[in-house]
């Protein structure tokens, strides 16, 4: 930490793990207050689609800081397998975690945050761009990019800033633990089964993570914040040009990439 720098509170969520992890052993050796909820192994346990469990957690936390100045929801998880066939409880517990998830921690912490304070809601490549089979996943980080910039608009007035980061595929093991859902029938054959082993065989490539830290780091402690950050220099340059391209043609380049042609 610079010398000049005050230790600032910083709530996380998800930072039992991954990115939340990463993020909250930096801030952490900074000599930053890091508070994190999670699951398990955690300073607070709970499951943070539940909003009542969250609200008193908040309400312990505030008995012992004054205000948080950063908040950053990073608890989630993913779900693979065809609309047509996933399991509903599948479904819902994509949408309670991801998006739930992050407007229960950001209404729980808002009474908490003062001028200058900060909301780091973490969306998704797949925010962006849709993806066979991830549909619930692709739709509940879609559902955190809108809700960040709705938010900002709604705290314009306040000094409290919001951004929505949207990174590319990261080396954790967060496609390890992605819930599959394998079932099929005669409209989608092995395709989802040969999709979730391309995924897998292509964490290698992705992002490590200590690099994909640096990057939310450098994005956290901006000063002032855009609505949204992408990193990955080939999602952003994707992301440009998709804006030139009907998007009939820009589903079929996508389809083409991901689906598995029949033999």
């Amino acid at each position: 930490m610079k010398k000049k720098e005050i230790s600032k509170n910083i709530v996380i969520t998800g930072s039992s793990s991954g990115i939340g992890q990463a993020l909250r052993n930096h801030y952490t050796s900074l000599g930053h207050n890091v508070i994190g909820i999670s699951l398990v192994d955690d300073d607070y346990n709970c499951d943070v689609s539940n909003f009542e469990v969250m609200k008193g957690i908040f309400e312990d936390i505030a008995k012992k800081i004054d205000k948080i100045d950063i908040l950053i929801p990073c608890a989630g998880f993913g779900l693979l397998g065809a609309v047509e066939l996933s399991n509903n409880s599948q479904i819902q517990k994509q949408f309670d975690v991801n998006v739930m998830g992050t407007i229960n921690a950001v209404q729980c912490a808002l009474p908490m945050m003062r001028e200058n304070g900060k909301i780091i809601n973490i969306s998704s490549v797949c925010a962006l761009f849709p993806l066979p089979f991830k549909a619930f996943y692709c739709s509940s980080k879609a559902a955190i990019s809108s809700y960040s910039d709705c938010l900002r608009m709604e705290l314009k007035n306040t000094k409290i800033q919001v951004t929505a980061i949207c990174p590319c595929e990261i080396r954790t093991n967060f496609s390890k633990n992605r819930q599959k859902e394998f079932a099929t029938n005669e409209r989608y054959g092995n395709a989802i089964k040969t999709i979730s082993d391309n995924i897998e065989l292509h964490q290698p490539k992705r992002m490590p993570l200590e690099k994909a830290i640096k990057k939310f780091v450098k994005i956290i402690d901006k000063k002032k914040l855009k609505p949204q950050y992408i990193i990955g220099t080939g999602i952003k340059i994707g992301y440009f040009f998709q804006r030139f391209i009907p998007k009939s043609c820009m589903l079929k380049l996508l389809n083409k990439f991901f689906f598995p042609k029949e033999k």
